[in-house]
Parts: structure tokens; sequence; C-alpha cells
């Protein structure tokens, strides 16, 4: 934990925006995120009592190291609980804003990345990122004061929705925290799912533009974007605040289509736009009715279903070289291409018969059939283009990775081991809570890597003695086995 906020170097660049009193502080900025560390490396609540007790707890070696306990005339001294209140409160107010407005400053943007950077270094081998965001409660008792407003100034009323049974949309007050785990590639070898971007802002703002500035920001510093997984709470946002900005970043998004996004979406120069693609007018409007594949589909369903956009893909126009620097490109006819047969393509009609053909051609053809290529700006598709085939079965191989940011926002909200609910965290506003989400977050990173290592370290255990890959036994207990080895089972 030391080397991770040497390594972050945000403990004096803090340092440095505090000011100097008449009498020096005994307790220091990376003393202070040390403890903060210890705090959620034990699984206790984000109590700066906890931090004070995890300090004074520590070996007298490391507590004199550390500036804990300090060499005075009259002897040793040992730091008093007020010198925590005391530091933490200069650091949150160099980290926020002159007017808090429930969004981040940049400057604890830049320390928040830093410290997120310093602990996955070495461990980021893939640029694929998934990125979702949860709820945050705030402290505060939700009840407005006299002067009509809340004791957290900074939070606000937002709306969040279970997943599991039984739990139903509700209001809640306090802040969105979106997070950006990192993937591996499809096909590719397994990396430590890291969360390697974070952004906190209160309910009254919308999280998605925060979290794409923030990716847009790391793109910026020289770390490349590669495929950015989201779902529909992403993809449905104004184009302008998610999809062009992270394409002109260099990302390939891989999304899940709001309904109200799914399906034929207008048309550029006669071509059909639908599900983030240009299709040929003469498609037969049979092949547009397919929807993505039911839980627990079946082998057989699976295969029907990609056996019918195989066949929507060949009315498809294709797609001709990357995007030129103003998000620009070109497509091709499909019957230019040579995928099916069209009357107005005579060159296409000697093509095997088994391909499909265009019965009936438009009387007045479009641009997309006179000419063999069209360009097509950034805005035709600006929302639902994407790296795959909307349903696909590599898009559902490619977005099937989203779990991963699942699996961290479950990580901090278990009761288990963080357990962000309300009281967690007793201190209100926004720069505080983001500080103790980070260092939740990076003790989490640290558990990962941890646990990664190990588990590639016995697979090539196994694989130098011969053992091959380790599988993972599936156990199948029946109803009647669980009742007949209970004690207590009816006769």
């Amino acid at each position: 934990m030391e080397a991770l906020v040497e390594g972050s170097g945000v403990a004096p660049r803090i340092e440095a925006l505090l000011a100097v009193g008449v009498r020096p502080r005994q307790l220091s900025v990376r003393t202070l995120l040390v403890g903060m560390l210890l705090t959620q490396a034990d699984h206790r609540p984000a109590h700066l009592t906890r931090v004070h007790a995890a300090l004074v707890a520590l070996s007298e070696a490391d507590r004199m190291r550390l500036g804990v306990t300090v060499i005075w005339r009259r002897g040793p001294h040992t730091l008093p609980y007020r010198q925590v209140e005391r530091t933490l409160s200069l650091v949150v107010g160099a980290l926020r804003k002159d007017r808090p407005d429930g969004a981040p400053a940049a400057v604890l943007h830049e320390v928040l990345d830093a410290l997120l950077e310093a602990s996955v270094a070495g461990h980021t081998e893939s640029s694929s990122l998934a990125v979702d965001w949860t709820d945050v409660e705030s402290f505060s008792t939700r009840r407005t004061k006299p002067t009509g407003t809340y004791a957290d100034t900074e939070a606000a009323w937002g709306h969040r929705k279970g997943g599991g049974p039984g739990e139903k949309h509700e209001l809640f007050f306090g802040y969105y925290l979106s997070l950006a785990t990192t993937v591996g590639e499809v096909g590719g070898d397994a990396v430590a799912e890291v969360v390697r971007r974070m952004d906190v802002v209160a309910c009254a703002h919308d999280p998605v533009p925060g979290m794409v500035g923030t990716l847009v920001s790391m793109a910026e510093a020289g770390t490349p974007l590669g495929d950015v997984v989201a779902d529909s709470g992403y993809a449905h946002r104004v184009p302008h605040h998610f999809a062009l900005p992270l394409r002109a970043a260099g990302a390939s998004l891989v999304m899940d289509l709001h309904p109200s996004d799914r399906g034929t979406q207008g048309t550029h120069q006669g071509a059909i736009c639908w599900n983030g693609n240009l299709y040929c007018p003469a498609t037969p409007t049979a092949l547009f009715d397919v929807g993505p594949l039911p839980r627990g589909a079946s082998n057989e369903q699976t295969a029907a279903h990609d056996a019918r956009l195989a066949e929507l893909n060949r009315h498809k126009l294709g797609r001709l070289g990357a995007d030129d620097p103003d998000g620009y490109h070109r497509v091709m006819c499909p019957a230019a291409m040579g995928k099916l047969r069209c009357p107005r393509r005579p060159a296409s009609m000697t093509l095997a018969p088994s391909l499909p053909e265009v019965l009936s051609p438009p009387e007045h053809p479009p641009s997309c059939c006179t000419q063999v290529t069209i360009t097509v700006p950034p805005s035709v598709n600006a929302k639902t283009a994407q790296r795959h085939d909307y349903l696909s079965g590599a898009w559902r191989r490619s977005f099937a990775r989203r779990t991963a940011v699942e699996r961290s926002n479950a990580r901090v909200k278990d009761p288990a081991t963080v357990d962000i609910a309300r009281g967690w965290c007793r201190l209100m506003g926004l720069a505080p809570i983001s500080l103790w989400l980070c260092c939740a977050l990076l003790v989490r990173n640290l558990d990962v890597v941890d646990a990664f290592s190990a588990r590639q370290a016995e697979e090539h255990r196994r694989l130098s003695a011969g053992l091959g890959p380790r599988t993972r036994r599936r156990r199948r207990t029946t109803l009647a086995g669980l009742v007949g080895a209970s004690p207590n089972a009816p006769p």
C-alpha cells in the first residue's frame, strides 16, 4: 500500500495544495492515504476513527516510519484522532470546487486516476473496458433543513433498479458511481479484471458524460482505448454525450441497444438504417423481424436465429476501409460485392443461383443503387453503429464481457466485503466519498491481481506437470437427494 501511494505521486501534489500553518501537522497526506487503505483492507467502515485505530495498531517500527509516533522533548507522542480529522478536512478542501455543484473538480479527477493507474501498473495487457454505473447512498438524513437544503448539500435524489428477484424501482439520495473495468480481448488470453477508471457525480447530473470525459482524458494522456462494452443505459444517451466522443478517441463500441433504438431508423441515400448498419432498399421486410434471443434459448433456437441474421447480412452494404479523421467512410452495394444477385447489377446475375436474388428492385433507384459506393457521414447511425452486427454471435460473445464490471460493482456492495450501503461512510460531500470509494477500489484491485497471479501460477504448474488446464466440476444434486440427506427428512 505504501508502494501504491508512492507510485501514484499524489501525496506530494496534495501537500503542495495545503496551507502551511504555524504548527506543523503530525499526520502527512501519505500516511492518511495508507491508513484509509488499511481500513478498507480490513473490511472496516469508512470511518475516521477506524483510520486512527488502524494506524495506531501498527508495529512500533511502522509507526515511527509513517510518523504516527514522533519523538518530542517529553518523549514519544502518538498520533491523536483530531489530527486525522484535520488532515482529511484540508485534503477535502483542496480537492473540491470552490462552489460545489455535485460534479468533481479537475484536480480530484487527476488524483483518482493516478491512484487507480498505480494499482493496475503491469496488469493492463488489454485496452478494452466495460463500463457501468451504480448507486451510492449519502449519510444525509434526507430531510430538508429550515433553509430548504439537505445536510449533504451536493447529493441529490436518484433512481435505481435492482436486478434481483423482488427488487423494485425506488428512489435514493446520494451519488452515481461509474466504473471502467479491464476486460480481455475476444478469444484472447485472460486478464485481471481491475478497475482502471472511476467517476462519481451527484444524482442531479447524468453519469454518462462524466465517465465518457474520463475515458477520453485517458486516451488523450497516451493510453489507447480498445473496445468499450456498455449496456443500453449508455447507448441510449445523446450521441454527443457517449458514442461520438468515444469513437473520436479511437474506441470501438460494443453495446446493447435500447428498445426504442432498435429496428429501422430512417434511410440514407435510399439505404435502410437498421440496428447500426445500412441495408439494400429491396431487403425483404420479414428479415427485419428479428429480435434478441430469449434467456435460456436452446441450441436449435440459437442456430435458427443466427441463420436468419446471416441471411439478412447478405443484404447489408459492405464497409470499405476505416473512418477518416472526420469520421466519414464508404460502403458498397451488396450486389456489387457479390453477396446477392440484382438485375440492376448485371454482373451479379452470373453468380451462383443459391445466392439471394432481388426480385423487385426499386422502380426509381436511389443513390445506393445507381452508385457502386456511397459516403456515410458520422451522423448516420451515430447512436447505434458498433463493432459487431447487433445480435450476431460475435456480438453476443463480445458483449458477454460486460459481466466484469458487474462483478466490480458487486464486490464493493457485497456485505461480506466492503458494503458501501448507507452508513458505510458518514462523511458528506463528493470529495470525501470519492476518496473513500477510490480506496475501496484500490484494495479490490490488489486482491484481484493477487488472485489472478495465483491462478496463472497454478495453471502454469499444471501445464508443466502435464496435467492440463484445471476444469470446473459441475455438481448436480437432486431434490430427492437433498431431502434424503436431511436428518429431519419425512418418512
